[in-house]
């Protein structure tokens, strides 16, 4: 499929300059995530972008509600075709780890990170991270993942419509007034890279996700109770429990004090 853009209300974006064959915007979509499941379906080519200004029923992991205010956010969704599936059980925390790094330009201190997919500013929640896939024949016919950032209310918007994340979590925005444009050509960037990487996590990943992780050494009672150790290289979480360390492939991560 040539290069092109679909312009589905708001602004178009510049789909050639961020070398994807094809940039979807909404203005308001219950959720990135759906409709890119549902342009993949269709054949929507890997590297197809999906970005909305509003997300009205947007979701994270389990199911959680992910609401997205109208321009609070970076809101989108990047269909991707892999044919190696080695680097898809990481991909999140990969991705995670990636972005964290790449959005502390448009923040005002360290990005940090938490097993398995969230972005921390501080101690407040920044972004989200969700993969998805969908299988055929024991392969992924398309893997579609979703990234959510907070702006806050961008200049000249005055709507008043704070970022907001699922409940009990506090939310964190990137630096005020930072051009959505310019963290979206970013974060596209990073996904498509990310996305290509194949295999476990490498020693240096695993130590810079360990120079990040706001979790490392933590009291937690979910998945399990005990003390966070870490990630390993195939991206579990590593527990230090009574009974001996213990690792998770899933699951959501609970500190110890936290609001139920």
């Amino acid at each position: 499929m040539s290069d092109r853009l679909t312009d589905v209300g708001g602004a178009p974006l510049p789909a050639l300059l961020l070398g994807v064959p094809n940039v979807v915007h909404v203005s308001s979509v219950p959720s990135t995530m759906d409709l890119a499941h549902q342009l993949a379906a269709a054949g929507a080519p890997a590297g197809t972008v999906v970005l909305a200004d509003e997300q009205t029923s947007g979701r994270g992991r389990n199911g959680r509600a992910w609401h997205s205010a109208p321009l609070g956010g970076v809101w989108l969704t990047v269909i991707e075709r892999p044919d190696d599936v080695s680097g898809l059980d990481v991909l999140s925390l990969r991705l995670g780890l990636r972005l964290a790094h790449a959005l502390e330009r448009f923040a005002e201190g360290p990005v940090s990170v938490k097993w398995p997919n969230d972005l921390f500013l501080a101690s407040r929640k920044l972004a989200g991270v969700l993969v998805e896939a969908r299988w055929r024949g024991g392969v992924p016919d398309w893997v579609a993942v979703g990234i959510g950032i907070n702006l806050g209310v961008p200049p000249g918007v005055t709507a008043g419509i704070p970022p907001r994340v699922p409940a009990g979590v506090s939310a964190a925005a990137l630096r005020r007034g930072v051009a959505r444009d310019h963290v979206f050509a970013t974060v596209v960037a990073v996904a498509r890279d990310a996305a290509r990487a194949r295999g476990a996590l490498s020693p240096a990943e695993l130590d810079a996700f360990a120079r990040r992780d706001v979790a490392r050494g933590r009291p937690c009672t979910a998945p399990a109770r005990g003390v966070v150790q870490g990630i390993s290289s195939a991206g579990e979480l590593v527990i230090a429990t009574a009974t001996g360390p213990a690792l998770f492939r899933s699951g959501s991560l609970a500190f110890a004090g936290d609001a139920p």
